[in-house]
């Protein structure tokens, strides 16, 4: 029963009615239309808020004329397709980031290619079909495409062959993109063996692998196998420059061969790391080549070939300060060690094809090459060995600076020693194979002096010349007579620096790229010591052409300056100065003494 009091109680004392839900918040159940239409509507994602895709997804190639480095593989498909003898089962394989899976999603839009005007299978992917855009985002019923390493049971495979046998639903063929089946059991292949050795018109089969030694004879024999080649670093620079001017940012070219040569021939891999150093510059700045070396823990390239250069010389003192130095800024002992052992083959590459066989920047390959020129292929060979076993010391050492340290000791001793060929004549010839030490204690003597050997060969041949500067150089090439390297000397060397047994400079235009070795030959044939002559950077003075026709110009305008001439150029109208000749100086003329003075003074 009622309460009389609850029912006849007044309005006004009656309590405030509460609202059943929020006005702002909209029904659970898709209420609150009114509410919603009359609302604003939310602003887009700006640029900061909108999701970021990676440099890696953002150009994967969409097209087989996208594919970089891969031009043998897309020849052979574009044959194939043209005359219609398409095989029923693909193999790709390669190294991780060249393009394997991108290359099967590829194959799968060209089976099945179709547009209003084209009805057959083509790599011409310019224009897109119907199925493109489902395949493209992996949601075409006729193409499936599977993780072997998530499906690795024999279960699973012989359910997937099931669906084999139904012809597909819309597109041309049903299509089976198997993605590192290298990962399949034993069970699974050879449950696979007998779909692929008969397999029904409708159906194709795209295999990706990275460990082709992995996939047993029975299944390759039955695909086409196609081996996508690593992108050399040429062509990935170049690839990188493309996208970072896409993107709006400029980045040295220097920083993009660093990236390219840490890839490794990856696509993938060098996106990724492109995508990490636009990251490095600020706002409007380029990214230069010492932000990606920080930021791959990199050593600079130019000093560890001046460390290769101070080892080869025996400057020890000179080289464990370097190597201190590179370690400082973050380099790894390991890495600096790997990095030599990269210089020691690039050298020995470039004493046998040129310079331009090491496909590294103009400045580093001419001073490697200079280096390869001034040492024999038994040193370079030895090195490299030397150096291969270093590395491995330094990755297992419990202090890897110190493991490196010794082992640039141990190389700097090696370049002081002669090789077993020149051991072998002076034990023939009845001298001692191992040169005298330079100084006490244990025989190895201050090695850090800068070539001992060199000393000891220069000792043995006193008549040699012995250059103390580079004027010095210039005569003694002309002495010899050999016009060629007289005049390539004269035109194209703008001297950077020079010390004995060292020359640096900047090549001018048009300079030989065997310049420096032809030098470097020619003179420890002439001195008998080993030169390291390396055409690299910038700032270097002038040629010496240049220098004889500045000279030439000043000579003629202090002529043309002068009172007397231009008193004859006002009174000979028209007349030029031709040319400027200095005068030769004629020898004093030397007469008998008088036979009468001779007698006088007697």
């Amino acid at each position: 029963m009622a309460s009389p009091d609850l029912d006849s109680a007044p309005d006004d004392a009656a309590e405030p009615q509460l609202e059943e839900r929020d006005p702002n918040t909209s029904d659970i159940f898709g209420g609150g239309d009114e509410d919603a239409a009359a609302a604003p509507p939310a602003p887009p994602p700006t640029g900061d808020d909108a999701g970021y895709t990676v440099l890696a997804r953002k150009y994967r190639p969409r097209t087989f004329e996208d594919l970089i480095g891969q031009e043998a593989m897309v020849r052979t498909l574009t044959n194939a397709f043209a005359t219609g003898r398409i095989a029923h089962a693909f193999m790709l394989t390669g190294v991780r980031g060249v393009g394997k899976t991108t290359t099967a999603r590829l194959l799968a839009r060209a089976l099945n290619y179709e547009t209003d005007t084209v009805d057959r299978p083509s790599v011409d992917l310019t224009e897109e079909g119907r199925h493109c855009r489902a395949i493209i985002e992996g949601r075409h019923m006729d193409v499936l495409e599977l993780d072997a390493a998530s499906r690795t049971k024999v279960d699973e495979m012989r359910e997937l062959l099931d669906g084999v046998r139904y012809a597909p639903v819309e597109a041309r063929y049903k299509v089976y993109v198997i993605d590192e089946v290298h990962m399949l059991s034993t069970a699974a292949f050879n449950a696979l063996l007998k779909t692929l050795e008969e397999p029904p018109a409708h159906a194709k089969f795209i295999f990706a692998t990275t460990e082709i030694r992995k996939v047993p004879v029975t299944i390759l024999s039955r695909c086409q196998r196609f081996d996508l080649r690593r992108v050399e670093p040429d062509v990935l620079s170049a690839h990188l420059e493309k996208v970072a001017q896409k993107e709006g940012f400029l980045v040295e070219q220097d920083a993009l061969a660093l990236i390219a040569r840490a890839a490794e021939g990856s696509v993938r891999d060098a996106l990724s790391l492109l995508d990490q150093a636009l990251l490095q510059a600020d706002p409007g700045q380029a990214v230069k080549a010492a932000g990606v070396q920080d930021m791959l823990g990199l050593a600079d390239r130019a000093q560890t070939i001046g460390l290769l250069e101070s080892l080869m010389g025996g400057r020890l003192a000179e080289a464990l300060e370097t190597l201190r130095s590179l370690y400082g800024y973050g380099a790894e002992p390991a890495q600096v060690i790997l990095d030599l052992l990269e210089h020691s083959h690039a050298a020995t590459v470039a004493k046998t094809l040129g310079a331009a066989a090491t496909r590294l920047p103009n400045d580093q390959a001419m001073r490697l090459a200079a280096l390869g020129a001034g040492l024999s292929a038994g040193v370079l060979s030895r090195t490299w060995q030397m150096l291969f076993r270093a590395y491995d010391e330094v990755r297992r050492a419990p202090d890897p600076l110190a493991a490196a340290e010794m082992a640039l000791v141990r190389l700097a001793y090696a370049a002081e020693l002669p090789g077993p060929e020149e051991a072998l004549r002076r034990l023939q010839s009845g001298e001692s194979p191992a040169p005298a030490p330079s100084g006490g204690g244990g025989g190895a003597g201050p090695i850090s002096g800068g070539g001992a050997m060199a000393q000891a060969r220069a000792a043995e041949a006193p008549g040699l010349p012995q250059l103390q500067t580079f004027d010095q150089t210039l005569a003694l090439i002309e002495a010899r007579r050999d016009i060629g390297l007289k005049l390539d000397v004269d035109r194209f060397v703008k001297l950077v620096a020079f010390r004995p047994g060292v020359i640096e400079f900047e090549p001018a235009p048009g300079c030989p790229d065997n310049l420096a070795r032809r030098l470097a030959s020619r003179l420890k044939e002439w001195t008998g010591r080993t030169w390291l002559v390396a055409a690299q950077g910038t700032g270097g003075a002038e040629t010496q052409i240049e220098r004889m026709r500045k000279a030439r110009d000043a000579a003629r305008a202090e002529i043309e300056a002068d009172p007397f001439v231009q008193a004859v150029m006002h009174t000979f109208p028209g007349a030029e100065l031709v040319s400027v000749r200095e005068a030769e100086t004629p020898a004093p003329i030397q007469t008998a003494p008088d036979s009468e003075d001779e007698s006088d003074e007697a």
